[in-house]
């Protein structure tokens, strides 16, 4: 049994194949996804789990060089932009990671290129965001 990290097994699984410029995608409760790509639902109930909680504990195990988020989220819901935007900083370290914004729709087209769209509980609007692995090397 594991230690530590994400428990999850089908989030561990896809981590663990992904390479450098996949992408793997965090939603919230209303995302639509497209029914070729993997569905991980973590939803319990309306806010649980919240979307900052699983990107979190997503970007302790990857490794994130560019994420993407739809620029509604600016407007929308600047306290979850605001928090992703902190978060990133924190998770920098000497390495700045690309912030892209996108329309909502594209975001959406987007996600048919994800290893796999993970399903929150999280009912705040725009709280979703792409992320692109980086190199853990070199």
């Amino acid at each position: 049994m594991k230690r530590q990290g994400i428990l999850n097994s089908d989030i561990s699984r896809v981590l663990s194949y992904m390479g450098h410029t996949d992408r793997i995608c965090i939603g919230d409760c209303g995302l639509p996804i497209p029914d070729e790509v993997e569905r991980i639902d973590l939803s319990l109930k309306f806010g649980v789990p919240k979307f900052m909680e699983v990107l979190k504990e997503i970007g302790a195990d990857m490794k994130i060089e560019k994420v993407i988020l739809a620029e509604e989220i600016k407007e929308q819901n600047p306290k979850v932009l605001e928090e992703v935007l902190n978060f990133l900083k924190e998770y920098e370290t000497g390495f700045k990671v690309e912030v892209e914004y996108v329309s909502h729709s594209e975001l959406k087209a987007l996600t048919n290129d994800c290893k796999a769209v993970i399903r929150t509980g999280e009912t705040t609007p725009y709280a979703n965001i792409i992320l692109q692995s980086g190199c853990i090397f070199g």
